[in-house]
């Protein structure tokens, strides 16, 4: 298994199912199980990911802020990449072989998205460095146009050198090939050797630049808390949610791990390769998927006071009005027997 296709949530799923492929094959009772599983999952995190997009979207206060503004974007770029994986996880069990042209897209979209998450915890992190070491100049630097601008142009460096994957294969297979039916792994449908080398690359250089950013950003933003005692309390929150951010930052580099990983598990564990691969799975790019909602929108508090007024005020609401009606019709029947 190549680094590069451990990076990308479809190159997962493929490794997730590489021993289905190839050799083993999971019991109908386990497949059932496993595949339950991830659309609970599935159901559980669009729930969340509903409610915070729909607090966003109904009150303007957050429109113009670009901290919320990027939390948003990387909630639905999330929702989109989990949406996509476990579709494939779970075709790969219904149909076993989809359409090439099918998982080219997929496939795509799933690199795409993986790859923005990174890079969108970044942007995050620079936000609130500018906010606790500038911040006489934040509201200039960080408008909502210019948040924007950074959103279109982090989709810009994530998308242009994986999209390159593409234009080989169609340069390099025939057009027949795109209407054959495959096993939908990265690695069936990107099949020039050199791609593997480019996307290695890019992922180190990715990772590298958001980790360092990351680290850089908490170094100043504790140094200022040290300096400024006036401002050591927001310090401190923008240095707890940089570590947030670094705690997903080191789950999704975990996939690079994950290779030598297996090969030690299955050594220990002989015979429960499909299980480790699945349990990798989880952790490495659902939990942290878990993580984004809770950093802004449970842990903040402006985000947490809205989400309380519209989501749990509606459920009383909702509660008292079955209530009243209860008891209005306690009361006609009770009048009734009069």
């Amino acid at each position: 298994m190549s680094l590069g296709t451990m990076n990308s949530s479809a190159g997962l799923l493929g490794n997730m199912s590489y021993a289905l492929q190839i050799f083993e094959r999971d019991t109908f009772t386990t497949a059932f199980m496993k595949n339950l599983i991830m659309v609970l999952v599935w159901f559980s995190l669009s729930y969340i990911n509903s409610i915070v997009v729909a607090t966003f979207f109904m009150n303007r206060v957050f429109y113009g802020n670009p901290r919320y503004i990027l939390f948003i974007h990387m909630v639905i770029n999330d929702a989109i990449q989990l949406t996509v994986t476990i579709t494939l996880f779970v075709l790969s069990y219904i149909f076993y072989t989809i359409n090439v042209s099918f998982c080219c897209f997929f496939i795509l979209v799933a690199v795409f998205t993986t790859r923005t998450s990174p890079v969108n915890l970044a942007g995050m992190a620079i936000e609130r460095y500018i906010s606790i070491c500038n911040p006489l100049r934040h509201a200039q630097i960080c408008t909502a146009r210019r948040t924007y601008t950074l959103i279109g142009f982090i989709w810009f460096i994530c998308v242009v050198p994986d999209i390159t994957d593409l234009f080989v294969t169609l340069a390099t297979e025939s057009l027949s090939f795109f209407h054959t039916r495959v096993f939908c792994l990265r690695q069936n449908v990107f099949k020039d050797p050199i791609l593997t080398y480019k996307r290695q690359a890019f992922d180190i250089i990715y990772f590298s630049c958001v980790f360092f950013t990351l680290v850089y950003t908490y170094l100043r933003i504790l140094f200022v808390a040290r300096v400024l005692s006036s401002e050591k309390q927001s310090a401190q929150r923008a240095r707890n949610t940089i570590l947030l951010h670094g705690g997903q930052l080191l789950m999704c580099m975990m996939s690079y791990t994950s290779p030598t990983v297996e090969t030690v598990l299955r050594f220990i564990l002989p015979g429960r390769i499909l299980e480790i691969r699945f349990a990798n799975y989880l952790i490495v790019y659902i939990l942290p998927r878990f993580l984004s909602p809770i950093i802004y929108g449970v842990r903040d508090k402006e985000f947490r006071k809205y989400l309380k007024r519209y989501f749990v005020s509606d459920r009383c609401k909702g509660m008292s009005h079955r209530v009243n009606h209860s008891e209005e019709g306690e009361n006609k029947a009770g009048l009734n027997k009069k």
